[in-house]
């Protein structure tokens, strides 16, 4: 008898778990089937998983399943938007602060950037496009050496290597001859400097320092929103009249960490004009989500003014910013391309529709180029990447890979006048999770100056051919198309 009941104990426990398990698996499924401004394919891709591996699919999905941040921290960054003033009233007649200067072809373009954070396109802008990675950090640290009010910098990635403290030694000459320098670095990607000592000699120095996104304890971290929401933004701005915008993090292109894909080959262009003030106001709502420091003054008086110079718009994205805003304006700038559309990016894992758009670029007689790097330093995305290489190639789109290092530059040119160049990149994590920073210019001499750049990586290219493709082998094949299924949960 004692046996009967033991067993019978056993059997109703089973069943008690069995219907916890079903209840749970059909409350997380019916959370995946009903969350707002998630795709399809993100949809079934979780069904899937959860599914398949009933246990770990339901806690994978609670850490990495949803774009959340934490309330704490939505709530902070609202209060924040809330708080700053709004960009300076611009006089219609100025033909330099409108888009007078841009042909009509291509208003819908800065149309489309204003309705990601409400920047307008402003004219009266300038800009130098870099020579590399090195001559960056020489200009960045002699721009720092020679400013007089404030310095602000934000890097995802800031090592402490040769240029990492290169700049470190700038903002510390900076704040001692009375400059304010405020320094914010990504909690993650920079996690190699804040624990070192000179994290705590800029401090010492009197560098006002602030880490983007801390994560403390894991466990908590994860309970209160997603670990890999990051801020990936690369935003230098200089006494509210210099920026810097573009892919270059604050380290040696040899990049240490991670050696044998290096060199790190970047763009970043310095600008000036009204543009500037749009960089400015991304790195201070940053800035004040994390810091009780108020700098709403320094969005307020005029734009700077540098005379007459070319329109330009930062478009600033990221998880609580509208939804799908970035491939939007991918998608956007590949149906403006009328004779010449060329890329480059590390990474490429589109949604559907963004790469629906760059093969219509190709189908409708477009010269399409797409540069991405022949070793990627995340296997992942390499296999995921170079699934739809098929697509791609039967549309007509010319597919190069860089063999002289690992390509980092993210950029667009468009019809040898439009430029698109920042910190995203055309993958998931770029148009879902991460904070990013980019900026949208019409000039023609510019946008040669990028153009140029960009023949020269192909210059340092291999072509990737249709029969090389198909020569692939069933279990590459295989494994490429399986990641890129999962991609839109990677």
């Amino acid at each position: 008898m004692n046996l009967e009941k033991y067993f019978q104990f056993h059997v109703d426990a089973i069943s008690i778990g069995l219907v916890i398990h079903v209840a749970i698996e059909v409350v997380t499924l019916t959370r995946v089937m009903t969350r707002p401004h998630r795709e399809p394919a993100s949809r079934i891709a979780w069904v899937t998983i959860i599914a398949a591996i009933p246990f770990l699919g339901v806690f994978l999905y609670f850490l990495f399943g949803e774009t959340n941040i934490g309330s704490r921290r939505m709530q902070r960054m609202k209060g924040v938007m809330e708080r700053l003033p709004s960009m300076p009233e611009i006089n219609a007649d100025e033909s330099r602060h409108t888009l007078a200067n841009v042909p009509d072809r291509y208003q819908h373009l800065f149309r489309m950037g204003e309705s990601v954070n409400g920047f307008e396109a402003l004219g009266g802008n300038r800009g130098v496009l870099m020579k590399d990675s090195n001559d960056t950090i020489e200009s960045i640290v002699n721009d720092i050496d020679h400013a007089t009010d404030h310095v602000h910098l934000l890097f995802y990635i800031w090592l402490p290597d040769n240029n990492g403290t290169r700049i470190k030694d700038a903002l510390i000459r900076a704040a001692k001859r009375g400059v304010r320098c405020r320094a914010m670095a990504d909690d993650l990607g920079s996690r190699g400097i804040i624990r070192s000592q000179h994290w705590q000699q800029m401090r010492e120095a009197g560098v006002h320092l602030s880490r983007a996104l801390p994560i403390g304890n894991l466990v908590l971290r994860a309970l209160r929103g997603r670990i890999d929401l990051r801020n990936h933004r690369k935003i230098v701005v200089i006494d509210g009249s210099i920026t810097y915008c573009g892919s270059q993090n604050c380290a040696d292109p040899e990049f240490r960490v991670k050696p044998k894909y290096a060199p790190w080959v970047d763009a970043m262009i310095r600008f000036e004009g009204p543009v500037v003030r749009q960089n400015q106001q991304l790195f201070i709502a940053d800035w004040m989500a994390g810091e009780d420091d108020d700098l709403t003054c320094l969005l307020e008086g005029p734009l700077p003014n540098i005379g007459m110079g070319f329109p330009a718009q930062v478009i600033g994205t990221g998880p609580t910013v509208r939804n799908s805003a970035m491939p939007e304006v991918f998608e956007t700038l590949f149906h403006t391309a009328r004779r010449k559309l060329t890329i480059t990016s590390p990474y490429y894992v589109p949604n559907e529709s963004m790469q629906q758009a760059l093969c219509a670029a190709a189908w409708r007689g477009v010269e399409t180029n797409l540069i991405l790097p022949a070793r990627n330093d995340s296997r992942i995305v390499g296999g995921a990447s170079r699934s739809y290489y098929a697509g791609l190639l039967e549309s007509g789109i010319q597919i190069h890979e860089y063999t002289k290092g690992l390509l980092h530059t993210k950029s667009v040119t468009v019809d040898d006048e439009i430029t698109l160049i920042g910190s995203a990149n055309m993958d998931r994590r770029s148009f879902d999770l991460n904070y990013e920073n980019n900026i949208l210019f019409y000039d023609p001499k510019l946008t040669g100056d990028v153009y140029q750049r960009q023949q020269e990586y192909l210059a340092d290219s291999q072509p990737v051919t249709a029969e090389q493709v198909q020569s692939w082998s069933l279990p590459q094949r295989l494994w490429n198309n399986v990641l890129a299924t999962l991609g839109p949960v990677l």
